[in-house]
């Protein structure tokens, strides 16, 4: 039971005149314009002086290194990035040493993230044992091991054979879970290093072709409709992604199959929101990510996908990595970049700004629809009585400056070192009990 908390003065959804939120024992209790102190008594008090409250961010798509690379990111570390990023809820990915493909080391990931505290952290499986793509990973172990794990992904890899992609999807639908698919077909992106078009062929790199990306898509949205079961395509990257995705929604019912039940979703990067590959020019690897960078054509198809709901959510594929895995020559450097203290930030500078989400909508695409596609019934709630306190307060007026050595995470490989950003997150609660504050974290 966490101690009763007056949040005063916040506006949900950034709407009207400020009110006063009561939160006990993990919900909302009373919300209004003046929260009785009779009501109150006890409370700690939050002043948030007109700060948009929103749901508690939900990630589908996190790297927390955890085990086997704590030299770069820790469950503890990571929860604390997400917790001052304003998520309530992060999905470890399986890529970890050892791989996540069996119950023994997702019920490490789940019971680290339970002692750490402040935040959700859902494991998940791996599709493949070792992420090789050769046989099924422990798939029914995994979901009735105490982590309940749901969501199954090779993130990092593809799962590119289609016999085996077929019965991953078979299985997860029996299990009540989601395949999140890695899109790249690897023998079109061998040697890879940067998207394939003007700028790739100016630098002498070799590129990643977007189909590379697309026919996996398409593949996999028939294979999910063929069997009626549930696709989610990780960091869409490319206009045709979003153009394949918009088609395979499209298709009218018993078409193929179960159709019907089939249900496909979609995540976005802020990275891919924002930036292009015109920032390769430099060869800095802290640009370097996969899916890569794209064109600014691409961006723009991404950020009108994401508004108009063809693209369901924004996911950060938060990839931390040590100094000598990025501050070395761009062939030999490791893909990613961070991701949960900025998200938000990138989220206003391409969606808000741009006229193309309100706040609403930012509810919507980073704490709404990520909870719907992972089932969790307590994350991505309205704000209102009765409903759980999983809440972000965020100053829109903002403005600050990031640097990587100021990051929660160990790693500092962020590509929005020294950029001025919009919007800020104050403060987020987690089941009732603030876990930032003004730029710290709070256990």
């Amino acid at each position: 039971m966490t101690s009763p908390l007056l949040i005063k003065g916040a506006r949900p959804y950034g709407e009207g005149a400020p009110i006063d939120l009561l939160v006990r024992d993990g919900v909302v209790a009373a919300m209004g314009a003046d929260v009785s102190a009779a009501d109150a008594t006890g409370a700690e008090v939050l002043a948030a002086d007109g700060l948009v409250a929103l749901p508690g961010f939900v990630d589908l798509h996190t790297h927390l290194r955890e085990p086997g690379r704590e030299d770069t990111e820790t469950i503890a570390t990571g929860s604390a990035a997400a917790a001052l990023g304003g998520y309530t809820a992060v999905f470890a990915m399986a890529n970890t040493d050892p791989v996540a493909d069996n119950a023994v080391v997702v019920e490490h990931v789940w019971r680290r993230g339970r002692e750490v505290g402040l935040v959700d952290v859902h494991p998940v499986g791996a599709v493949t044992v070792g992420l090789r793509g050769e046989k099924l990973a422990e798939l029914g172990t995994m979901a009735r091991s105490a982590a309940g794990v749901r969501m199954f992904s090779d993130d990092g890899l593809c799962v590119f054979d289609p016999l085996i992609m077929r019965r991953a999807l078979e299985y997860t639908r029996a299990l009540g879970g989601v395949v999140a698919q890695h899109a790249e077909e690897p023998r079109l992106t061998v040697g890879a290093q940067a998207h394939e078009g003007e700028v790739a062929a100016r630098l002498g790199l070799t590129g990643w072709p977007a189909v590379a990306e697309e026919s996996i898509v398409a593949r996999d949205c028939l294979l999910a409709q063929h069997v009626g079961a549930r696709l989610h395509v990780c960091h869409v990257s490319t206009a045709g992604t979003a153009d394949v995705l918009r088609w395979a929604r499209n298709r009218p019912a018993g078409v193929a199959g179960r159709m019907a039940e089939a249900v496909v979703s979609a995540e976005v990067t802020p990275h891919h929101l924002l930036l292009t590959d015109e920032r390769l020019t430099d060869y800095d690897p802290v640009n370097k990510v996969n899916p890569p960078l794209r064109t600014g054509g691409d961006a723009e198809a991404l950020r009108r996908a994401l508004a108009e709901g063809v693209i369901d959510c924004v996911a950060t594929d938060h990839a931390p990595h040590a100094v000598q895995d990025k501050d070395c020559e761009w062939a030999a450097a490791r893909p990613g970049m961070l991701g949960l203290q900025t998200a938000l930030s990138i989220v206003v500078r391409t969606m808000v700004e741009t006229g193309l989400l309100d706040w609403r909508g930012v509810a919507r695409v980073m704490s709404e629809r990520p909870a719907e596609i992972a089932g969790l019934p307590d994350q991505g709630r309205p704000i209102a009585v009765g409903e759980p306190a999983n809440l972000v307060l965020v100053d829109p007026d903002a403005r600050w400056t990031v640097r990587g050595a100021e990051l929660a995470s160990i790693a500092a490989n962020t590509p929005y070192e020294g950029m001025e950003l919009p919007a800020r997150v104050v403060g987020t609660v987690f089941h009732g009990r603030p876990t930032s504050w003004d730029g710290k974290v709070r256990h």
